[in-house]
């Protein structure tokens, strides 16, 4: 049953966005305005996972019906029954008052701001029913991860973990763009919006790639802002390069490797470059 609930909430998917929440850690301590604290990291990672596992629970128990008409989605766990839409509903409340109460063992601050939280993240579920820029609620939500990390540790608000947001935002949102592309004509069917519906496959990709852009832009500028050195250089370009290697492995004619590009390629690029960014604070 637990292989099953974890597989609802495509847990392995949670390595998108925790690299750039430790990163966000990281820069509370790089800042001198706050100290390494074991307890509110763990605190942080277990905010990640269950503010997470809601999201994703309640996107598959808000969709269920949609899910079980896309050939797609019909063996996903609810419409296939091996988990009840009942059960699945708890499953978010659950995950959801645990987020609540692990934000308020890390601060105040984040306490009152975690009902934010969890409106942008559930929101995103009913977003593809009226507007195109459902991709960019996902982004939104994904890219509370950094500055929330750093909220943690130090109660305010900086420039540098707001870029490493503005990079999460653009990044999710150019890539769940492609991730949509497999479902254009089933989404047109039923009236459901999303930028691939809106602009075609062609002109959608091309938005990706200049989200992407936008993001890898980002990412040089925060190696100037934060005044990082060699190996947030080499971090980076990893992240550039794979940030490439997507769209040159996904053509408007050709979908046959949008999971390689959504799932494998994002991830690695999340944990590779969380890895080098954190060790440049810390080693040099």
């Amino acid at each position: 049953m637990v292989k099953k609930y974890l597989s609802l909430i495509k847990f392995s998917h949670t390595v998108f966005a925790l690299p750039f929440a430790i990163i966000g850690f990281c820069l509370a301590v790089y800042s001198g305005n706050a100290v390494f604290n074991w307890e509110k990291l763990l605190l942080v990672v277990a905010c990640m996972v269950f503010a997470r596992s809601a999201a994703m629970a309640f996107n598959r128990y808000i969709d269920r019906k949609f899910d079980a008409q896309n050939p797609r989605t019909a063996i996903r766990e609810i419409p296939a029954g091996e988990i009840s839409a009942g059960s699945a509903l708890w499953f978010v409340v659950l995950s959801s008052v645990a987020f609540v109460v692990c934000s308020f063992l890390i601060n105040h601050l984040c306490f009152y701001l975690s009902p934010v939280a969890l409106l942008v993240i559930l929101g995103y579920s009913y977003t593809k029913r009226f507007t195109p820029l459902c991709h960019l609620i996902l982004g939104l939500g994904l890219s509370l991860a950094p500055i929330g990390a750093y909220l943690a540790l130090t109660e305010r608000f900086d420039t540098l973990p707001l870029i490493f947001s503005g990079i999460v935002f653009l990044w999710v949102s150019g890539f769940d763009i492609i991730y949509a592309l497999q479902d254009e004509e089933f989404d047109i069917s039923k009236n459901l919006k999303s930028i691939p519906v809106l602009l075609g496959k062609k002109r959608a990709l091309r938005l990706s790639e200049l989200m992407h852009l936008v993001a890898a832009s980002a990412v040089i500028i925060a190696f100037f802002y934060g005044h990082f050195s060699w190996l947030y250089i080499v971090g980076a370009a990893i992240f550039i390069g794979l940030l490439i290697y997507q769209h040159l492995i996904v053509k408007p004619n050709d979908l046959s490797r949008v999971n390689i590009a959504f799932g494998t390629t994002n991830g690695i690029a999340s944990v590779v470059f969380g890895i080098f960014v954190c060790l440049d604070i810390f080693l040099l």
